[in-house]
């Protein structure tokens, strides 16, 4: 199995004159960025570890490839997430065009946070308990129902932990069709819910865009995040469902609808959540934060807060007023930055920029990344090198700058990106979009090694740097 070593983060100063002085770099140890090669399985991660600090819950979280046991072909995977990410960034652009057409005392819970796949890209995995049962669930910041595939089942892709069985949870409750919980999906999932065939149950359907899918009905359970109880938990219990999930055994919505899981704990976390996203390296780990406790932070840095900015055919998304890009340390003219906001969404890869903006930036960094050989683009990445043969690299420092004099020192792991094991084809982490008009993105690649609170009931988020692990 291919494995990421560990990689560690350097800065340097530089003590240059003149205008170079301004031009700050982060030192990646290239051999260090790169997947090695092991033979042999590996145990599954699951169920993973938990414990208890000063009243929170923490979960372990782990990337998903290194529970399968299986030799992975590292190339084409990774080449192979680039292209899905591109599709999920399509299905967020329909959405916002087709939304714009039309009308539309707080306890904290701490949850480890693994990188995983969600349609075989790079995304994030937590273990909560339904019904008593332990679930996998990829965390995303861009969806509002929780699901989990349920017998009896018409169609289900394969996952690790057993499926979910209502009829086996005395807590178990269906959602009737003509409550108000089945008459909100419309605003959650864009779907309206519809009445059984053969009862009165609530209908769901949800589509992400690329042909995978889940549709069930709504029940209620007793959730259970570490060890704090959420009872009556509202959720889709999948019936029907397609899509490469990568075993998981549903997904947790982060949302700012009624039935996401922030909203339906609002008493009990106040509306505040965090999570630091661990690099895919394996025995890394990050933790998924449920209401406000600094002592479960670890950050580096302090946390900044910048202001949430609605948006009337996107309102579940969370958006932000992007003002600036520095690239060690100059600053990027780009007049349209801010023209629509930006959304920060964990469930996107790598981050889109408007195609003015990308092209100021790729200008920038490619005057500062010098002398490297070139080679071909991939996928939505146009940026690329041939790194190989280097040991250690100085790349220029990439800042987001936001309302409030917020900054985002994106993480060294976060601005290039590995398309070939061998360092042959490596290429900027960062992606056009085709039109100007288009939503702005900030993926969870740049996301990575970072304390992002989201406190919605105060509508702001905060950066903070923090080398995720769980303690």
């Amino acid at each position: 199995m291919f494995v990421l070593l560990p990689l560690f983060l350097a800065f340097l100063d530089s003590s240059s004159n003149g205008v170079q002085c301004s031009k700050v770099k982060k030192v990646l140890r290239l051999k260090e960025f790169q997947w090695k090669l092991q033979h042999g399985g590996s145990p599954s991660c699951l169920p993973q570890k938990s414990r208890k600090l000063k009243g929170a819950t923490i979960l372990e979280m782990k990337h998903k490839d290194y529970c399968s046991g299986k030799i992975v072909n590292w190339n084409k995977k990774l080449q192979t997430q680039l292209i899905l990410d591109d599709v999920h960034v399509r299905s967020i652009q329909t959405q916002f065009k087709n939304r714009g057409s039309s009308s539309l005392d707080v306890s904290e819970a701490q949850i480890p946070l693994t990188s995983g796949i969600k349609l075989q890209i790079l995304n994030y995995i937590v273990t909560v308990e339904l019904g008593g049962k332990k679930m996998t669930v990829i965390v995303d910041t861009g969806s509002d129902l929780t699901w989990v595939q349920c017998q009896p089942c018409k169609l289900c892709y394969n996952q690790k932990e057993p499926l979910f069985t209502p009829s086996s949870s005395s807590s178990y409750q269906p959602v009737n069709c003509s409550s108000k919980t089945c008459q909100s999906l419309q605003f959650a999932t864009g779907n309206s819910g519809v009445c059984g065939k053969t009862s009165k149950t609530c209908d769901y359907h949800v589509s992400y865009g690329d042909g995978s899918y889940t549709h069930g009905d709504i029940g209620t359970e007793l959730l259970t995040l570490g060890s704090t109880p959420v009872k009556d938990f509202v959720f889709g219990c999948g019936r029907n469902n397609k899509g490469l999930f990568g075993g998981a055994s549903g997904l947790l919505g982060l949302g700012r609808s009624d039935l996401s899981l922030i909203s339906q704990t609002s008493s009990l976390f106040g509306g505040v959540f965090s999570y630091c996203l661990p690099s895919t390296e394996p025995g890394s780990s990050g933790s998924l934060v449920m209401g406000v406790n600094s002592s479960a932070y670890k950050n580096s840095t302090p946390i900044s807060y910048t202001k949430m900015v609605p948006n009337p055919q996107l309102p579940t998304f969370y958006f932000l007023n992007l003002t600036g890009i520095s690239i060690g340390g100059v600053a990027i003219e780009a007049p349209n930055l801010a023209k629509n906001g930006v959304l920060i969404d964990s469930g996107t890869v790598i981050s889109r920029l408007p195609p003015s903006v990308y092209d100021s930036v790729k200008a920038e960094f490619s005057k500062q990344f010098s002398g490297f050989p070139s080679a071909p683009g991939f996928s939505i990445l146009d940026t690329c090198f041939n790194l190989t043969g280097y040991d250690e690299i100085n790349i220029p420092q990439m800042k987001l700058h936001f309302d409030g004099n917020t900054e985002l020192d994106i993480d060294v792991t976060g601005i290039l990106y590995l398309v070939k094991a061998d360092a042959s084809q490596i290429c900027l982490a960062l992606a056009s979009l085709s039109f100007e008009d288009e939503i702005g993105i900030i993926g969870n690649y740049q996301q990575k090694n970072q304390r992002v609170v989201y406190d919605t009931k105060n509508s702001k988020l905060g950066f903070a740097g923090e080398s995720c692990r769980f303690f």
